[in-house]
């Protein structure tokens, strides 16, 4: 099974940058871009590379418990909405251009002083995770 190769603007966005950037960064040689008729591609195993330093040099890769956890994703961004009633909250947290929601107790909400604006971090552990391939994606060159 061959590697996909996705195009500039489906990479950037991927990436979280513009397709210019994705352009620079192929000038300085970060990423090799390759020419597909009218359309510019990259290496879908090299664009996950990318992806992995990017998010490696980030500066909330620092963000770690601060206690020790066996949870391993932990997910850093800003409290955008809070919604309570009775006993229950709902937490919306942007990450980047992830919207995360948590339910959790009026109580345990009030404690943490979570309101909007205010940084927290999501941590998840699952036994199961679902992931989707898009359709006809591997079917791309």
């Amino acid at each position: 099974m061959s590697v996909p190769r996705v195009r500039v603007s489906e990479a950037a966005a991927l990436l979280g940058v513009s397709d210019d950037t994705l352009r620079r960064w192929a000038d300085a040689g970060r990423i090799e871009l390759r020419a597909e008729g009218r359309r510019l591609t990259v290496d879908g195993a090299e664009l996950a590379a990318l992806a992995r330093e990017i998010a490696e040099e980030s500066p909330l890769a620092a963000a770690r418990p601060r206690t020790g956890s066996s949870a391993r994703n932990r997910i850093p961004g800003i409290v955008t909405r809070v919604e309570k009633d009775g006993v229950m909250a709902q937490v919306e947290l942007q990450a980047g251009p992830f919207r995360i929601v948590s339910l959790m107790t009026r109580e345990a909400a009030e404690e943490l002083g979570l309101e909007p604006g205010r940084i927290a971090a999501a941590s998840m552990k699952a036994t199961m995770v679902v992931l989707e391939a898009e359709p006809g994606r591997a079917d791309r060159r």
